[in-house]
């Protein structure tokens, strides 16, 4: 461990609990019959250790050349199978199969992105195990109502079933970040496509929650909402109010009013 030293600039926390590593690893239920897992930043493989003795294929992937230097070296189970790449810049299927989970105590400083990429590959990942700062963490656990709820929220929500499983303390790691973090488990659900225009949904929940202290009606004028739904009582909330489904149904209007111009 003592050739791999934690990057700032790459946002690095490595963790040095093995009970919390094991629980992690341990947290991947199987759901959606994949048969390999990609582990996001292994850093020393403080994780990948618990990994590769399961029944499906280990592979990693990591930006850091001297984890990857450290793990060809120490971890001999995973030749062939570490990536030297940017996850966010990098297509996974060039070497992994669909379906496959993604695990990993993921960099804070980019978990939003991450996460926007899981969305886009949202049908070829069924689960998601993963470390992320615990407000975070909480905020994409979150249900409508609740002021942590967000853009994120909703867009996850949307295709995953997510469960906030453990809180996990800063002194666990090398070095300690400033905050707590939080595992969570996303699980794909039945969703294939959305019964409305998926672009616009997306514009109707990023205009709706970057003025989330207003209502509806003032925060979409941005997506120039159509006149006809002014009396729209979805329009009376504030973003923070709606489900994913109220999000649909609001979509359907806009869109349908667009439609019959």
């Amino acid at each position: 461990m003592a050739n791999v030293r934690p990057k700032k600039h790459l946002g690095q926390h490595f963790l040095t609990d093995l009970n919390i590593a094991e629980k992690i690893a341990l947290a991947l239920s199987g759901h959606g019959n994949y048969r390999q897992v990609l582990e996001i930043g292994p850093g020393t493989g403080v994780l990948t250790q618990f990994l590769i003795p399961n029944d499906y294929e280990t592979w990693v992937i990591d930006i850091d050349r001297e984890s990857i230097e450290y793990l060809d070296n120490h971890f001999s189970e995973l030749s062939g199978r570490i990536i030297s790449a940017d996850y966010l810049k990098y297509d996974v299927l060039n070497d992994l199969e669909s379906p496959f989970a993604i695990i990993g105590n993921f960099p804070y400083n980019i978990s939003s992105q991450i996460f926007f990429k899981i969305l886009s590959e949202r049908n070829d990942i069924p689960e998601v195990v993963c470390m992320i700062q615990k407000e975070v963490a909480q905020r994409l656990a979150s249900p409508p109502g609740n002021k942590t709820y967000g853009i994120l929220s909703v867009l996850l929500q949307t295709y995953y079933n997510i469960e906030y499983l453990f809180t996990v303390k800063p002194g666990v790691f090398n070095p300690p970040p400033k905050v707590d973090s939080g595992v969570i488990r996303l699980k794909r659900n039945q969703v294939k496509a959305l019964a409305c225009d998926e672009k616009l949904f997306f514009q109707v929940v990023k205009a709706g929650f970057q003025m989330r202290r207003k209502t509806l009606r003032n925060a979409l004028k941005a997506i120039n909402l159509p006149p006809e739904l002014s009396n729209d009582a979805l329009l009376d909330k504030r973003a923070e109010a709606l489900s994913v489904e109220d999000f649909v149904k609001l979509t359907q209007k806009i869109s349908a009013c667009q439609t019959n111009k």
